[in-house]
């Protein structure tokens, strides 16, 4: 299974914000605040500049600086934060922050990560003692290792524990998916992706924030800002590598093409967009002139077909659940992608793009499966819902 989930800031200079100190000389007078600007502000420069002495020099002395060291190969184009809570007591302080990147050639604005920096105060100067995600947040991928990174013709990918010719792989089916996607939705994407491979399925769940529990037998998911336009930052496809893993060819083809349909869309798939559409349309793209038919991709509803049991309604959102029923999640997925297909065959390719993007241009969910069947499928739900069950029976019976 592959899926969908879900990042602004601000450029090189850190702004910090500062309504009120608390504690110890807790006033907006306090000369910490412009100490712990001026810290974090060579900090990000160090990073910026692959400087590790003047990184290091922004620590307490004795830290470590195996951060700095593992994100040295990944290409930044801008490194900053903003502070947006200090809470000071003597010689310690505690600072949230937001964290804003940007990776070089991919990243249209920066993404965001929200942090908790612990600071210490000694012989006159403010360091950095920890830098970690907040609460709830979730990690980057060099906190799980060193990141080593390969360039493909369409694609960046970065992982941890993982091999150069192994992460080469990824790069070569990312290539052939970015192609493949813009002859089915066309050029009004980046064309290009960053993949991420953690070193597990628990490093996955960690760039997520999210348990473990919930991504098992998920290969991967894309988080993204649905209905972002052009400024968004880059998608992040990242792969579970011990489902993946288990892949054939085919299937971790079919998984990249998806992820990456869904990069493309993001921009046209907003909160009117439902799964069906979302999920169906990826996966009509990743099977696209792939040669299967509807009993080799569909077996689950298949089955239901056979057995005298037609769905009586397109997929809820609820039924695409991870951590629900495998076979539920499955027949969701199948139901969507047969839900495209029919369209695709029934109305044209093209006609199947522009219901996309109608869905998409909706103000909310209400009404908006309902006006982009009527005004470009000339079709209502009820008569669209009982053309996808006679097609189910069809192809599947």
């Amino acid at each position: 299974m592959a899926g969908r989930r879900r990042a602004s800031g601000a450029g090189l200079c850190l702004v910090l914000l500062l309504a009120a100190l608390v504690g110890c000389g807790g006033t907006a007078t306090d000369p910490a605040a412009a100490e712990v600007r001026r810290v974090l502000d060579l900090r990000a420069a160090a990073v910026l500049a692959r400087d590790e002495p003047a990184y290091r020099a922004t620590g307490r002395p004795g830290t470590s600086v195996t951060g700095f060291e593992n994100l040295r190969d990944v290409p930044l184009a801008a490194w900053s934060y903003r502070v947006t809570g200090f809470h000071r007591s003597g010689d310690r302080a505690t600072a949230d922050a937001e964290l804003s990147y940007r990776v070089e050639g991919y990243d249209t604005a920066p993404v965001t990560s929200a942090r908790n920096l612990d600071l210490t105060r000694a012989d006159g100067r403010w360091y950095v003692a920890s830098d970690r995600p907040a609460e709830g947040a979730s990690e980057q991928l060099w906190e799980q290792g060193a990141v080593t990174v390969v360039r493909g013709a369409h694609s960046l990918v970065m992982g941890v524990g993982q091999s150069d010719k192994g992460l080469r792989a990824y790069a070569a089916l990312a290539d052939r998916a970015a192609p493949a996607v813009s002859r089915a939705w066309g050029d009004d994407w980046a064309g290009h992706v960053v993949v991420l491979v953690p070193r597990s399925l628990e490093g996955m769940a960690g760039l997520l924030g999210a348990p473990a529990s919930g991504y098992q037998g998920i290969a991967a998911v894309t988080t993204g800002e649905a209905g972002a336009g052009a400024k968004a930052p880059a998608d992040r496809i990242i792969v579970n590598p011990d489902a993946y893993g288990v892949l054939g060819d085919f299937g971790k083809q079919v998984v990249l093409t998806h992820e990456t349909t869904h990069v493309a869309t993001r921009a046209h798939t907003t909160a009117a967009t439902p799964l069906w559409l979302s999920e169906g349309y990826a996966d009509w793209v990743g099977y696209l002139d792939s040669g299967r038919g509807p009993a080799q991709i569909a077996p689950e509803l298949e089955r239901a077909v056979l057995d005298g049991d037609v769905p009586a309604a397109l997929p809820d959102d609820a039924d695409f659940g991870f951590a629900g029923d495998a076979t539920r999640l499955a027949r969701a997925y199948e139901g969507g992608w047969l839900a495209c297909r029919l369209i695709a065959d029934r109305w044209g390719e093209a006609r199947l793009d522009a219901f996309y993007r109608a869905v998409g241009a909706h103000d909310g969910r209400t009404g908006a499966v309902e006006g982009a069947l009527r005004d470009v499928l000339g079709t209502t739900p009820e008569k669209f819902t009982e053309q996808w069950r006679e097609y189910l029976r069809a192809q599947l019976g």
